[in-house]
């Protein structure tokens, strides 16, 4: 059967979870990480674009959206063996990894301890671990929500019955005020709401300084040779360029203006002008 740009849904085993996956199209991998609070409907406006040249695949993240409420595992080094496990699964020696928010530590965790595996990496919007660089993003202080979500039991119980508004918060500042289409709306919300699902998005950001030692342990031995791009935008900036700039051989950066947080979802358009000359590196001669 001729592969399709409209995504597919399928159930997929991987390192002991079974994970929501949307694939797409044929050709060499790309591998699609979203953040918080969003699902593998972040990748709408770019997903069937790229997926005439690609194979796109685009997981729900362990214990996010469609995918297995697990009870742990949600540090990057986790994560990073989700994703490998996944492209196994599905048959894939090495792919493209596109990461954004809690999908940009895994991904570079991955293509730092499994370079193999990664041909070529795109981080945007996310800063790693205490990587040195991006002390002016942080000058005060994290954002309020780290906190509040890094606290056992209490966001969860404090949001129930709430998730909608919440949710709608992080959408609204996440464009700079444009919003997202209904439908892609509807869907977060939906994949947010209940405190099992609230405790699993949240278990990410408890996680955080697991993950950011395994990101200093890994540079510590490691230099990430694959090509890399870094994308920012608001609020991030530059600060993810500038962390990865003494540790990465083959690294651009770009700052796209106004673009708020959610860049495949703000300015999808922009986003793919960049991703395609890139990623063209990959395709066949």
């Amino acid at each position: 059967m001729p592969a399709t740009r409209t995504p597919r849904l399928r159930r997929i085993e991987t390192n002991g979870v079974r994970l929501n996956v949307a694939v797409a199209g044929e050709g060499p991998a790309v591998l699609l990480l979203h953040g918080f609070p969003h699902t593998w409907r972040l990748w709408d406006g770019i997903m069937g674009r790229l997926a005439g040249r690609y194979r796109v695949i685009a997981p729900d993240l362990r214990g996010f959206g469609g995918s297995e409420r697990a009870v742990g595992g949600y540090d990057a080094g986790t994560l990073a063996a989700d994703a490998e496990g996944l492209l196994d699964a599905l048959g894939e020696p090495s792919a493209a990894v596109v990461g954004i928010d809690a999908g940009t530590a895994p991904g570079a965790l991955l293509a730092l301890r499994r370079p193999d595996r990664v041909r070529r990496l795109v981080v945007m919007e996310a800063l790693l671990g205490h990587l040195p660089g991006a002390e002016h993003v942080v000058a005060g202080g994290a954002p309020w929500w780290f906190g509040f979500h890094a606290a056992p039991g209490l966001a969860e119980t404090v949001l129930a019955g709430n998730e909608a508004a919440y949710i709608d918060w992080f959408l609204d500042s996440g464009t700079l005020g444009r919003g997202v289409p209904a439908d892609i709306r509807a869907a977060f919300v939906h994949a947010y709401t209940g405190r099992e699902a609230l405790r699993c998005a949240f278990s990410y950001y408890r996680a955080l300084p697991t993950s950011a030692r395994q990101l200093q342990d890994a540079v510590a031995t490691a230099r990430l040779t694959v090509p890399t791009m870094a994308l920012g935008s608001h609020p991030v900036g530059t600060g993810l360029e500038r962390q990865l700039r003494p540790v990465a051989d083959d690294l651009v950066g770009h700052h796209l203006q106004d673009c708020g947080h959610i860049i495949p979802l703000d300015r999808p358009d922009a986003l793919l002008a960049l991703l395609a000359p890139f990623l063209s590196e990959d395709l066949p001669r």
